[in-house]
């Protein structure tokens, strides 16, 4: 078991602390728009469920998710933004709409992550916590450095940035100190501020799921009528609470 320094307490290593965190958060800006080619690997109820997808982000809560199946039309449309969610399903003739929550989320996949949530780790950094948040630091083997952050409510998150300073592994806890699921981020590009794989796995082995990019593209966002999906005619529509 790795042994790590004392806690770095100090106001100058707090400051430090933030810095650090700082630029991992900022490494895709708030004016920057990510698209990409995603090779999805979801395993959940025992099933293994591959796809191919378009996708597009934006922090803090902006995502455009197409499902390219091997042949034909996509028959997956998913936009979100702060406010709103509208899911597309040709097949099917349905049109869902309603707030990009946890539990709308959930119904089209294996867990609970509000919009927010998943855009910070599509984008390669750590979802916010609500509320002042307590920040401890250690450091692991001489490179590795493990930064805690924790809330009042409870509810924290740990974060491992390498020696390049960038972020290897994020876990995060709820409320009552339980693991709630951790994000494993791989295949920097030198060239890219992007991890190029993504693995969440929820901690009570219920699902897991894999992101790797390719034809990553990031670029300053101008329009945003990308996150819109015009509403097809004739489509039944079910409202989401």
């Amino acid at each position: 078991m790795a042994c790590s320094s004392p806690v770095i307490v100090a106001h100058d290593a707090v400051t430090e602390t933030e810095k650090v965190l700082l630029s991992i958060s900022s490494a895709i800006g708030g004016d920057d728009l990510v698209s990409a080619v995603a090779q999805i690997d979801l395993v959940a109820a025992g099933g293994y469920y591959p796809a191919r997808a378009a996708l597009i982000i934006k922090k803090p809560s902006y995502l455009r998710l197409e499902i390219i199946p091997p042949l034909g039309p996509p028959d997956f449309f998913l936009a979100a933004t702060t406010q709103k969610m509208v899911i597309i399903i040709p097949s099917k003739g349905e049109l869902y709409r309603g707030e990009p929550t946890g539990r709308n989320m959930a119904r089209f996949l294996p867990w609970k992550f509000g919009i927010e949530e998943i855009v910070a780790i599509l984008a390669g950094t750590y979802p916010p916590l609500a509320g002042e948040v307590i920040y401890e630091r250690h450091l692991e083997d001489g490179s590795n450095m493990r930064i805690e952050m924790k809330v009042r409510s409870g509810a924290a998150q740990t974060v491992i940035v390498g020696s390049e300073g960038r972020l290897n592994k994020l876990a995060r806890y709820d409320e009552n100190g339980r693991l709630l699921y951790t994000a494993e981020f791989a295949d920097y590009d030198q060239e890219k501020p992007l991890a190029g794989k993504v693995t969440v796995s929820m901690a009570d082995g219920t699902a897991s799921i894999t992101v790797k990019y390719s034809n990553l593209q990031i670029e300053k966002a101008r329009d945003l009528s990308v996150f819109d999906l015009p509403e097809p005619a004739g489509f039944r529509t079910i409202m989401m609470p």
